[in-house]
């Protein structure tokens, strides 16, 4: 199983910009998709983007489109997630995920994002 440590969460300000960080290391199997999830503060876990192995096809939550930015360098095996533009609305806890080549996935234990208005 690939393990996942997420870094760069904290407390901004509305309008300001934070970059969560993922590295992925430990799996025999190659990588085939990396993304981020959030679970707002009682609320269900949501999808917010994913991208492919070679960053060349990249996907996003209709709430973060034009706002937040995923690329991943896929030699160090690390996901990165750029955040512009926050809201109060996006504070939750993001959540790092990967998957591999035999359909597996794993997830990191995440990393506190807290938006003040």
């Amino acid at each position: 199983q690939v393990q996942l440590v997420e870094s760069g969460g904290g407390l901004v300000q509305a309008g300001g910009s934070l970059r969560l960080s993922c590295a992925a290391s430990g799996s025999s199997f190659s990588i085939n998709a990396m993304g981020w999830f959030r679970q707002p503060p009682g609320r269900e876990r949501e999808y917010v983007a994913v991208t492919s192995s070679s960053g060349g096809s990249t996907y996003y939550a209709d709430s973060v489109k034009g706002r937040f930015t995923i690329s991943i360098d896929n030699v160090k095996n690390i996901v990165y997630l750029q955040m512009n533009s926050l809201k109060p609305e996006d504070t939750a806890m993001y959540y790092c995920t990967a998957t591999v080549s035999n359909g597996e996935r794993s997830w990191g234990q995440g990393t506190q994002v807290t938006v003040s208005s």
